[in-house]
């Protein structure tokens, strides 16, 4: 099997409803540009991937997929996927985390339909079914927050996290009216982007330990590891740091090795694909660590994310990103959890995901190839 041809169309997203997470994202609405990357093969096999988000649009990365990762990729046998990730990470300086991660997920994609098997039971399956929790775009009030909370909490959904308002004084505000609102034994859990400096997030990190919080994430500067150090030797909560560094896998091993962090993180967009997941993830269980998958940014890298979780015991959570209007588009039919809150593991041939060609057909801006 050799591959003929990489394509990327690109399709409108539009009514994208106003939507915060931090001051690093803004307040964004309106609309993007999406991206369905096709690896076609010579025996009818294509690979898909999504590329984009309603925050960052496809028509920003795509050219670079096409100029630098296509050549690569053209005559190579895609079920050579460790070699072909390796290749693809060495254009990494002229092209983008998130295009090396939306080939590598196509890849995976044909080889499930060569297999005629679900990427997770290639990666060799766990578990079939985990629960779902929500996290927060950035409400208008503490009250808002709680309401919010007890409702994922009302249709048993694991935990609930806030990604909070800012200055540090009203994020404890809003953690005590939370914590309040869904009572002791709720999980709940504080993700702050990155916002503080060392004093604020030691303020921050004592208040959220004393409310019984499960996890106190991206405290910090992406960066700082000098300070992750310093305040996980004030805190009891766990830490939880990497999420953000588009970065392969050597950019863990300075977090384990001064033990700067209580979790590894990431996803398909910022980590490069299935593959470096999985090398992270593996890195992290002989460290007794759990990886937790971050949101992926858009519907089908949020399928592939859930492949890997299904084929990982260090793992707890399927993070959902609210609102679903800026999160999920591009499949006929998207992820959902259960009137229990477990989300389900896929069960068709590689991805496994009914991507609505209807849609984009009908959205469609352009060809790049």
């Amino acid at each position: 099997m050799k591959i003929t041809d990489v394509t990327l169309t690109l399709f409108g997203w539009e009514n994208i409803p106003p939507t915060a997470y931090a001051a690093h994202t803004g307040k964004f609405s309106g609309s993007s540009t999406m991206g369905l990357l096709e690896i076609h093969t010579d025996e009818g096999i294509t690979g898909h991937a999504f590329l984009g988000s309603a925050y960052y649009g496809a028509n920003f990365d795509g050219p670079n997929l096409i100029r630098y990762l296509k050549p690569i990729l053209v005559g190579q046998d895609p079920l050579d996927r460790e070699r072909l990730f390796h290749a693809l990470w060495r254009r990494s300086r002229t092209t983008t985390v998130r295009t090396i991660g939306a080939c590598d997920v196509a890849l995976w994609d044909i080889c499930g339909k060569v297999a005629n098997l679900p990427i997770h039971r290639l990666l060799g399956s766990y578990r079939n079914k985990v629960k779902a929790y929500a996290s927060s775009m950035i409400l208008d009030s503490a009250e808002a927050y709680a309401e919010e909370a007890l409702h994922y909490k009302s249709i048993n959904w694991a935990a609930y996290k806030i990604h909070p308002p800012h200055p540090w004084q009203e994020d404890i505000r809003v953690c005590e009216a939370v914590r309040k609102a869904v009572g002791d034994d709720y999980l709940v859990m504080l993700d702050a982007a990155w916002s503080y400096q060392y004093p604020e997030a030691v303020r921050v990190g004592q208040a959220i330990q004393d409310l019984n919080y499960y996890w106190y994430e991206d405290p910090l500067h992406d960066a700082d590891l000098y300070n992750y150090v310093k305040l996980k030797q004030k805190l009891s909560i766990p830490v939880m740091a990497t999420e953000f560094p588009a970065a392969g896998l050597d950019s863990y091993a300075p977090w384990v090795l001064q033990s700067a962090t209580d979790f590894l993180r990431g996803d398909v967009a910022l980590k490069g694909g299935i593959t470096n997941m999985m090398k992270t993830a593996h890195l992290a269980e002989s460290f007794r660590m759990n990886y937790e998958v971050h949101h992926g940014g858009n519907s089908l890298n949020n399928v592939a994310g859930l492949h890997v979780i299904m084929a990982l015991k260090n793992t707890e959570f399927f993070e959902v990103l609210l609102p679903d209007g800026a999160q999920k588009y591009g499949l006929e039919t998207d992820i959902t959890a259960d009137a229990e809150g477990w989300v389900h593991a896929p069960t068709g041939p590689g991805l496994g995901a009914a991507i609505d060609f209807g849609l984009i057909q009908k959205m469609k801006l352009g060809v790049l190839s």
